[in-house]
C-alpha cells in the first residue's frame, strides 16, 4: 500500500524520524553523528530548512524542521541520499540500515 501523499505548505513545521530496521544502530559513533548533521546543513542551505530542534540517538533520530518553501520532500530525497550513498560501506559500518 502507497503512503499518503505528504502535506506540504510554506512555513510548516515537521517532526521528521527515522529509525533503524529492527531498532539497530544507525549511528555507530560520533563521527557518524557528524556526518549526518554535515549532510543535514547541507540540505539546509540548499533548502531554507530551519532546524528547530534535533536528537541524534543510536538507533533513531528526531528532527523539528520549519520548511520556508514547500520542500520537505525534495529535501529529504536529497538528504538521505547524501548522507547514507556517499560514505563508503566499510567506513559508516554497513550503516543506516533505516533507509
Amino acid at each position: 500500500m502507497a503512503r499518503s501523499l505528504r502535506i506540504q505548505y510554506p512555513g510548516a513545521y515537521y517532526h521528521v524520524m527515522a529509525r533503524g530496521n529492527r531498532r539497530e544502530p544507525i549511528f555507530l559513533d560520533d563521527d557518524d553523528r557528524r556526518f549526518f548533521l554535515k549532510a543535514l546543513g547541507e540540505a539546509c542551505g540548499l533548502t531554507g530548512w530551519r532546524v528547530h530542534a534535533w536528537v541524534l540517538m543510536t538507533n533513531h533520530y528526531h528532527l523539528f524542521i520549519e520548511t520556508p518553501e514547500p520542500n520537505l520532500v525534495h529535501g529529504m530525497g536529497w538528504h538521505l541520499p547524501s548522507c547514507c550513498g556517499s560514505r563508503p560501506r566499510s567506513v559508516r559500518g554497513g550503516l543506516p540500515r533505516s533507509w
